[in-house]
């Protein structure tokens, strides 16, 4: 059992490392449409429809499926202050309550979107601008996939923890 864990953690590892590598192409593509919007504005004074919700969605997708990623990598936002003030031993088992409470949030709120995301499925929603996009719709499902990546990936960190395998994070979080 301990082997299937341990090879299920690091699967996980490795999807999560290979979506937030992937999710970087989407801030580049955000880039350019927002660079193509101040030229199609200020340059030919013909400004785009489409540019500001393409690049919220495209900085949306990112953001939200990144979540595994940063996980992985233990690169969140962590107080290391308190981590040298109590010491390895204490900051380790921090460390486990922070994974848990973390997964017990994230699962609430995976719940709490679980719903609406279910329903724009069944019924779209327009986003009521000139584009008039599936944007809310995409978000709401984008949401809820977000929130199991990030369960996905936080399972397999307590199974890190508990295996002793954890990654090292030198020079904080």
């Amino acid at each position: 059992m301990r082997y299937l864990l341990a090879r299920y953690a690091t699967a996980m590892d490795r999807f999560s490392v290979f979506v937030g590598h992937g999710c970087s192409i989407l801030f580049f593509a955000c880039i350019i449409a927002s660079a193509l919007e101040v030229v199609m504005r200020y340059g030919f004074d013909s400004p785009t429809t489409w540019s500001t919700e393409l690049s919220m969605t495209l900085c949306a997708t990112a953001w939200v499926l990144a979540v595994g990623y940063v996980t992985e990598r233990n690169r969140h936002i962590s107080i290391t202050m308190l981590e040298i003030l109590v010491g390895e031993r204490v900051w380790h088992i921090f460390r486990l309550v922070q994974l848990v409470a973390a997964f017990v949030a994230v699962s609430l709120l995976a719940r709490a979107v679980w719903g609406p995301a279910l329903k724009v499925i069944g019924r779209p929603e327009f986003s009521g601008t000139a584009m008039n996009s599936l944007q809310p719709s995409y978000l709401k499902v984008l949401l809820l996939v977000g929130c199991l990546f990030y369960l996905l990936q936080l399972a397999a960190n307590i199974i890190r923890w508990f295996q002793g395998t954890e990654k090292e994070t030198v020079g904080g979080h």
